[in-house]
């Protein structure tokens, strides 16, 4: 399937040919940090189908708790993630969905990580429900 993405700006785009029943969500606590919620959702590309069409995104490089070195890409301008890949042979490309145009498509199949899960995240059911944005007091 070919996805086509951007930014929240629109400094960086991207397109990519993907597989759909690669698309997961990672509910680890690197995750969670990086994204600024509960868990992340990423599908994988190959390094030969994803390409940048506009704009060059900012690297920060992080240790995984496997000593892996994981380039984390993200908007300079925005601060929109785009993908991670691995800092020192970047082979596969995990595309953030939540970029694709095509991101309802893209329905997660498997969830990894879920001993580090936020309990409630596991059960979005049982959460009251509103179609936009109610008013609230904070």
């Amino acid at each position: 399937m070919k996805v086509s993405g951007r930014c929240y700006c629109g400094q960086i785009s991207f397109e990519s040919e993907i597989e759909p029943d690669k698309v997961r969500v990672c509910h680890c606590t690197d995750c969670q940090t990086l994204s600024g919620g509960a868990f992340r959702t990423g599908v994988s590309a190959s390094k030969d189908s994803f390409r940048l069409l506009t704009g060059q995104p900012k690297i920060y490089v992080k240790i995984a708790q496997s000593g892996a070195r994981r380039a984390q890409a993200f908007c300079p301008e925005c601060g929109t993630p785009i993908y991670a890949t691995d800092a020192n042979d970047p082979q596969v490309f995990s595309i953030r969905t939540g970029t694709a145009r095509q991101r309802d498509a893209l329905i997660p199949k498997i969830q990894i990580w879920c001993r580090s899960a936020q309990g409630w995240a596991m059960d979005l059911g049982s959460i009251k429900q509103f179609s936009e944005q109610p008013a609230m007091r904070l």
